[in-house]
């Protein structure tokens, strides 16, 4: 019986828009960059006009490098770009509900209508 080289299970994940994930697993060999995975996985045939060089490359949450040699269960998550600036929506968002609508107290102490 020949001996099967190890294969590490890691996951590629990308969401095209809000509320929507789309995850596929991979087993590669050791050593395999997250660049590599990337590339392995269905993503470019799954979205044929994205453009990669733009997505930002994080694993498991936390900045990762396409260089970074995966372990594990890693996860490999590639980021789209953020459409609205964060401090402009929430500015937005301020103006649109007001001061008395906003902050920690906006609903009353708890327990009372």
């Amino acid at each position: 019986m020949a001996d099967t080289p190890p294969r590490l299970c890691v996951t590629v994940a990308f969401s095209p828009a809000a509320r929507q994930v789309h995850e596929w697993v991979l087993h590669v060999p050791p050593g395999t960059t997250a660049a590599q995975a990337v590339l392995a996985s269905p993503l470019a045939a799954s979205f044929p006009g994205l453009d990669l060089a733009s997505l930002h490359l994080c694993i498991w949450g936390r900045a990762g490098s396409p260089t970074q040699a995966l372990r594990e269960g890693d996860r490999v998550e590639l980021l789209r770009p953020l459409r609205v600036d964060p401090k402009v929506a929430r500015r937005e968002r301020f103006r649109r509900q007001g001061a008395r609508a906003t902050g920690l107290f906006a609903r009353g102490p708890r327990g009372k209508a």
